[in-house]
């Protein structure tokens, strides 16, 4: 028996293929229509989500993405207009500074929309690695460059960082050209930001081209509609007008009071349903040509109900695999753009299409979403906004805090802080070294005798996953295409031996999207957390560290609070070598999978 769900041109196809979920399913929906959900919803209705006063004011204060598409309508004159003065300035490149909200809507619009004739390219550093960071600056032109530093509170520490090493190292050409005017050096650089408290720690911000103040009523990660991902695409070139109206069309439809009829509220109550189920690992198989969407869901998702010991697990970027690799805690969504073809073919050569069919007759459950047009990505964005809102009402959280965020942040400033660095960036001593890489261990792991030989202690690690795990790479390494190759090589290998759903993320950028979750979910994941040694450095300007010691203090604060969390966690150390080490780590697992197998 199928279960569908549509709502207008978009609506959402989903087909459950299990009487229990199909149970599941209707007796959500039939609660949602006996409560009103689509209307409360609209009408602000906090308690949805919360009985609790203090909670409910600052739900208030968190629903004004309900609101962007037709408040930012009324902008679009004034966005378009910024855009083709930037574009007749001389301006070629955008580079958007920021973490999280702040980076990934802009990261979706820069590959949907790429070349448009005459406009500018936009780029995003999200990585305070200081290869990364280096070799981000070095590929750029200062003349034709502008910054835009975008973050909701102004004090985020990977966007200050980038902020001031942008002025101070980057735009140093700039400054000695002008003889040291920092009101024409400011012509190079935008803010997008809050008012008060966070427009007022910009400093010489007087002096910028422009500032963009956001609704404070709307959350980082329910920012793309608004100036986060406005000022972005008025650079690209896209045109807002379709862009938004295809947004504020699929706001109305996600009114509609039956939910079986609405895309939003009906995807919302399946994605909490299936979780609540035991069906928790949301993995999406993404068109090649919309996979950019992938990691903006992946945040949205991830830190929206990760949380009290509940979550939904998005699953992104996780190769194809075939039927029999996938275990029963999935739900497949498949997101497909007309005329795209469908990318990778799994080990037994089926195309994405064929999987997901093949998937259903298997008796998973499956939902087709099909996006007719890149500027439809507007409605994709109100869809899953509205979709991750109702789903923390069935999981019966609140999905618009991050109460564990500050854990790492607090842990990474406590490392920051401390006299002796060195060693002191490692949990402890390391319980092996071997083939180019040093372990680290948890508590338990430390605490406990093992041989001490890397495979042995990986494969103690190993027998901690649990039956419902989900095995989560963190890589505080430079990103490359080379090593996206080699993680999802090793993601593979761990899904095909164990059947578990996989996770991968470089830090510091997945602690602003799936390290709520990590910490606040159910407590099932499991780490491997990779770092590496920096033959080359960069300063901080203004701080008493560089990115190096930068990106080590993350990974650092963030093996703490896993450890805080009881959560199982081993740290590798690359060495200087990353690709190397990768290699090699790939190859320890694959000894380790094959002696417990």
């Amino acid at each position: 028996m199928d279960q569908t769900a549509s709502g207008g041109p978009r609506g959402v196809d989903a087909r459950l293929s299990h009487p229990e979920l199909e149970a599941a399913f209707a007796a959500e929906s039939r609660r949602a229509r006996e409560q009103e959900w689509a209307r409360r919803l609209f009408d602000r209705d906090t308690s949805l989500w919360t009985a609790d006063g203090v909670v409910a004011a600052r739900i208030a204060d968190r629903l004004g993405w309900l609101d962007a598409p037709t408040d930012f309508t009324e902008r679009i004159a004034s966005l378009e207009a910024f855009g083709d003065a930037i574009m007749g300035a001389g301006f070629t490149t955008a580079l958007v500074a920021g973490m999280g909200g702040s980076s990934l809507a802009p990261q979706v619009f820069a590959s949907l929309f790429p070349d448009v004739p005459d406009y500018l390219k936009v780029v995003a550093l999200d990585s305070t690695d200081p290869a990364t960071v280096t070799s981000t600056f070095g590929a750029l032109d200062p003349d034709t460059t502008l910054v835009i530093v975008a973050t909701k509170s102004g004090t985020t520490t990977e966007t200050v960082a980038f902020r001031a090493y942008a002025w101070h190292e980057f735009h140093d050409a700039l400054k000695r050209e002008h003889r040291g005017r920092r009101d024409l050096v400011g012509a190079f650089f935008v803010a997008i930001t809050d008012e008060g408290k966070a427009y007022e720690s910009f400093p010489d911000i007087v002096d910028w081209r422009e500032a963009f103040l956001n609704p404070p009523s709307v959350g980082g990660r329910y920012s793309a509609l608004t100036y986060v991902g406005l000022v972005p695409a008025s650079l690209l070139g896209v045109d807002l007008d379709p862009l938004l109206d295809g947004a504020r069309r699929m706001l109305e439809s996600c009114r509609l009071g039956d939910p079986d009829e609405n895309p939003g509220v009906a995807l919302g109550i399946l994605l909490g349903a299936l979780a609540r189920a035991g069906r928790d690992k949301l993995t999406l198989v993404m068109d090649p040509a919309v996979a950019a969407l992938g990691p903006w869901i992946e945040q949205l998702v991830a830190e929206s109900t990760g949380k009290a010991g509940v979550g939904v697990v998005p699953v992104v970027d996780e190769p194809l695999g075939t039927v029999g690799t996938y275990a029963h805690d999935r739900v497949f969504v498949r997101v497909g753009l007309a005329g795209s073809p469908p990318g990778e073919a799994t080990p037994d050569g089926l195309d994405a299409d064929a999987l997901i069919e093949a998937l259903a007759e298997a008796g998973h459950p499956v939902v087709r979403i099909a996006v007719e047009d890149p500027i439809d990505v507007g409605a994709e964005f109100v869809r899953w906004e509205i979709a991750t809102a109702v789903a923390g009402i069935v999981l019966g959280i609140d999905p618009f805090d991050e109460p564990n965020v500050t854990e790492s942040k607090e842990n990474t400033r406590r490392e920051l802080e401390r006299e002796q660095w060195g060693e002191t960036g490692h949990p402890a001593e390391p319980i092996a070294r071997g083939e180019g890489l040093t372990l680290f261990g948890d508590t338990p792991l430390r605490l406990t005798a093992g041989d001490g030989t890397v495979d042995g202690e990986m494969r103690r690690h190993v027998a901690r996953i649990r039956p419902d795990a989900y095995l989560a790479l963190q890589a505080f390494i430079a990103p490359t295409p080379e090593r996206d190759a080699r993680l999802a090589s090793i993601r593979r290998l761990l899904r095909d031996r164990t059947r578990r759903a996989t996770t991968a993320g470089y830090g510091p950028r997945f602690l602003h999207s799936t390290g709520q979750l990590h910490k606040g979910g159910a407590p099932i994941g499991w780490f491997l957390q990779l770092t590496a040694d920096h033959p080359t450095d960069a300063p901080v300007p203004d701080a008493p560290y560089t990115f190096g010691r930068l990106i080590d203090a993350q990974a650092a604060g963030d093996f703490q609070a896993l450890e805080d969390h009881d959560l199982p966690v081993l740290r590798v150390h690359l060495g200087e070598d990353v690709d190397a080490g990768l290699a090699s780590l790939e190859r320890v697992l694959a000894r380790t999978l094959d002696a417990e197998a």
